[in-house]
């Protein structure tokens, strides 16, 4: 049987660092963070990253673990938080997955596996010149020679995918179709037990997520924003596209597009919040619990505790 852990899911802003935090406390365990931005450091106020006081001395995992310049990925993601979670466990206590995003999540759960991949690969590295140099159409044409059905679903301007779909082929010999077939029939890596948090009525939740964002202006996000660039960031990189950081970017030398900014990162964050419950409400293993107007963490414990005793997780 796969080793047992427990995994906090839900919408931004729902609350499962907190929750996470309060059942580590009593139940002798780590937070593992699921959070494709909380990853980056120097981004703390826009991903919402727990502070040391939030964290209440629970040894927290996969926080600030990569360059803002990085351009992270989900195979990565897992590589760091395996060791992680299998030293939590060598350890006897109990590994607590808390996030919102949930391919990472998936991903680790599972026993899939990736295949090798790094920005500095010189293989990489020679696709993209070869992108660049002869276009899409023509790297296309040849990934349809080994790979026509990938090839057949992907446009020539999708750089990323062509390129990452030859690299697959030329390094395992396999498509990246077959290569994922082949890893998803894996057994799963981690027997987790899910719990997912969101609100009873949507108006609440929006209204949470505008809180939010209102609470960041106020730690101070478009500083932030700035210090960023002002470092040499590029505010085309991946870590940039994160909501709240894109947003903000043109407002840092356009002080009159700050209103709208953070209108719109409102807008973005509750779009953000539907894609997230649409995701984890595919799984049919996810317990939910529903806040209703202000979060209960007490019952929530108490809800969350029966559930974990019905399941031998304490």
């Amino acid at each position: 049987m796969p080793p047992k852990l427990l995994a906090v899911v839900g919408p931004t802003a729902s609350g499962k660092t907190r929750l996470a935090v309060e059942l580590a406390l009593r139940y002798n365990g780590e937070v593992v963070s699921a959070d494709s931005m909380q990853i980056y450091r120097r981004m703390d106020i826009g991903t919402a990253k727990p502070t040391l006081g939030e964290m209440q001395g629970v040894p927290h995992h996969m926080l600030d673990v990569a360059s803002p310049e990085e351009d992270f990925s989900v195979a990565r993601y897992v590589e760091l938080a395996v060791p992680c979670v299998e030293d939590i466990l060598s350890r006897g206590k109990l590994p607590i997955l808390a996030g919102g995003t949930g391919l990472y999540i998936d991903s680790l759960l599972s026993g899939r596996t990736f295949a090798a991949y790094s920005p500095e690969n010189p293989l990489r590295r020679e696709l993209e010149a070869r992108f660049a140099q002869q276009g899409g159409e023509a790297m296309l044409a040849e990934l349809a020679q080994v790979d026509p059905d990938s090839a057949e679903k992907l446009h020539p301007n999708d750089a990323k995918r062509i390129i990452r779909a030859l690299e697959v082929y030329q390094t395992t010999g396999k498509t990246i179709a077959q290569h994922n077939r082949e890893t998803q029939a894996l057994p799963p890596r981690y027997d987790a037990l899910r719990i997912g948090l969101r609100f009873e009525d949507r108006g609440d939740m929006w209204a949470q997520i505008d809180r939010r964002v209102d609470q960041m202006m106020d730690q101070g996000l478009l500083e932030e924003v700035r210090a960023l660039l002002d470092s040499g960031l590029s505010p085309r990189c991946t870590a940039m596209q994160a909501i709240g950081y894109k947003e903000l970017a043109p407002a840092v030398e356009h002080p009159e597009r700050l209103e709208d900014a953070v209108a719109e990162i409102k807008l973005r964050s509750r779009q953000y919040a539907k894609r997230q419950l649409t995701w984890f409400g595919r799984n049919p293993e996810v317990r939910w619990h529903s806040w209703n107007k202000n979060p209960d963490f007490a019952q929530a414990r108490r809800v969350s505790t029966k559930y974990m005793q019905e399941h031998g997780l304490v």
